[in-house]
């Protein structure tokens, strides 16, 4: 399929994810600081709006399992991936501190911006820097590390570099 088809999909897969969540009330903050507030006046509409999600989600993989390869696409694109690690722990508990803050997660965020909101380009400006701060931290991090020992080839004849500067 063509690269505008792909386009075309994604966009309106967002707009209805959109609306979606203008639909279930998502773009009210309230609505979600209240589900997470347990022992005050607890909302428990989000259950729905996350049993809803998962519901399709699953009707989704299981039509993908019978399909040999998406529509648009070569190949689907699935995590690999199963363990836990520090960073992947951090980053869920910092989404997770971020949503009960602001009472926003980066879809609704996005989703309420243009009305105007305030709270919600400030929750959406919050998050653009700490993901740049994220972006800084990393390089940083991967200039600090010692690069990686040079490993011996069994082979000297393969150490060696062809003459036009490559890799033998």
């Amino acid at each position: 399929m063509s690269r505008p088809l792909e386009l075309v999909a994604a966009g309106f897969v967002g707009l209805l994810f959109g609306l979606g969540l203008l639909v279930a009330g998502m773009v009210q903050p309230a609505n979600v600081v209240g589900f997470l507030d347990l022992f005050g006046d607890w909302k428990p509409a989000l259950m729905g709006v996350m049993g809803g999600g998962i519901a399709v989600n699953a009707v989704g993989v299981l039509i993908m399992k019978r399909m040999g390869k998406p529509l648009l696409g070569a190949t689907f694109h699935l995590p690999t991936r199963r363990d836990l690690d520090k960073r992947l722990l951090t980053g869920a508990a910092l989404f997770g501190v971020g949503w009960a803050i602001g009472g926003f997660c980066p879809g609704p965020a996005l989703v309420a911006v243009p009305s105007g909101r305030a709270d919600a380009l400030l929750f959406l400006l919050s998050m653009l820097g700490g993901m740049a701060l994220f972006n800084v931290w990393e390089r940083k991090a991967a200039l600090d590390r010692p690069a990686p020992a040079p490993t011996l080839s069994p082979n000297p004849a393969a150490a060696q570099p062809e003459p036009g500067g490559g890799p033998a």
